[in-house]
C-alpha cells in the first residue's frame, strides 16, 4: 500500500492534487481540510490511503497523520463510504469530527450533506470508543455551549420550569446563536417560556 508520498506538487485544486515523485503523477483525491494546508511549495510531504475496489484503486491524501486516521474509522462505519467520509472531513475539521464523535453530537454530524439521523448514529456507536485512540489530536474539548446549556437548564429548574419544556426553548435559542452566555441563554429562554 502507498502510505505517503514526497514529491513536486504539480496541480492543486480543492478536490484533487497530483505530486509528481520520480517522473510519476499520482492523483490525489484530498479534503478541503488538507487543501487548505497544503502549500503551494513545489516540494511537499502528504500521507495518503489506497482504497481498492474490483473497478477501482483510488488514492486520497491528507495533510495530516490523524486526518487520515479518522478518515479510515469514518470509512470503517456501515453506510459510510470514502466519499461520504471525504464531505465530512471538508465540512468539518478533523478535531470537530472527534470531538463531535467522542460528545454524542448527532446534530453537528448529520450537519454534513448526505448524513442522515441512523447514519449519524451508527459513526457515534461504532467510533466512540476508536475515535479517541487517535494520535497527534489533542484532548477532546467539550463544546463550552453544552455546558452553558446545563447550566441555563438547572438554573430555569429552579425557577419551576419543567425540563423537558426548558430544554426545547434553550435548544431554539442556542440554534439562532451559540456564542450566548448562560445568563443572555436564561433571559432569552424566559421571553419564550
Amino acid at each position: 500500500m502507498i502510505t505517503h508520498l514526497r514529491g513536486k506538487l504539480v496541480e492543486k485544486n480543492p478536490t484533487y492534487a497530483i505530486v509528481e515523485c520520480n517522473g510519476v503523477g499520482y492523483f490525489l483525491n484530498i479534503s478541503l481540510h488538507t487543501f487548505s494546508l497544503l502549500t503551494d511549495e513545489e516540494n511537499i510531504f502528504v500521507y495518503t490511503d489506497l482504497l481498492v475496489k474490483e473497478d477501482s484503486h483510488t488514492l486520497f491524501g491528507f495533510a495530516e497523520r490523524a486526518e487520515r486516521e479518522v478518515f479510515r474509522l469514518l470509512i470503517s462505519v456501515s453506510g459510510v463510504g470514502a466519499s461520504t467520509a471525504r464531505t465530512m472531513l471538508s465540512s468539518l475539521s478533523p478535531s470537530d469530527v472527534r470531538d463531535a464523535i467522542a460528545n454524542g453530537d448527532v446534530p453537528t454530524i448529520q450537519s454534513v450533506k448526505g448524513i442522515g439521523a441512523k447514519t449519524a448514529q451508527r459513526v457515534i456507536l461504532d467510533l466512540k470508543d476508536k475515535i479517541l485512540k487517535v494520535h497527534d489530536m489533542g484532548e477532546v474539548s467539550q463544546k463550552s455551549n453544552n455546558t452553558n446549556k446545563e447550566e441555563a437548564l438547572s438554573a430555569l429548574e429552579v425557577l419551576g420550569f419543567t425540563r423537558k419544556q426548558s430544554e426545547k426553548v434553550v435548544d431554539k435559542v442556542l440554534s439562532q446563536d451559540t456564542s450566548l452566555s448562560v445568563e443572555n441563554i436564561i433571559k432569552q429562554a424566559l421571553k419564550n417560556l
